[in-house]
């Protein structure tokens, strides 16, 4: 059975939009490529951080929500520091309160969306 998780990076704000999809991807990829699944993910855009992190204060902020076997999140934190441009990362396994929460917060983003449509 897959465990339900989520994940929230930080790039380094020097990154392009294009450079920013790629690190996306090879995330996205990463959990794909190990039978994982990503159920959701959103751009948080660049953002000012609590503390300077490198010498940088801001900070393009990332998060995934996905399932994968508990095994997995060894090897994806592994990536996140072997990775440059990722400057922070926090992943963490959620309950099934959380699970409904996420899911209720995705449905009141989207809603919006469908009034103006």
């Amino acid at each position: 059975m897959l465990n339900h998780y989520e994940t929230v990076f930080i790039a380094t704000p020097v990154l392009s939009d294009a450079q920013i999809k790629e690190t996306v991807q090879k995330f996205k990829s990463l959990i794909e490529s190990d039978g994982g699944e990503v159920v959701s993910e959103e751009d948080w855009g660049l953002r000012k951080l609590a503390y300077p992190i490198q010498k940088k204060s801001t900070g393009f902020y990332y998060l995934l929500d996905f399932k994968a076997e508990g095994t997995f999140v060894n090897k994806l934190e592994t990536e996140y520091r072997r990775d440059e441009r990722i400057i922070r990362f926090l992943t963490f396994a959620m309950d099934k309160h959380a699970v409904e929460y996420s899911e209720k917060r995705r449905k009141k983003r989207l809603e919006p969306e469908k009034k103006e449509n």
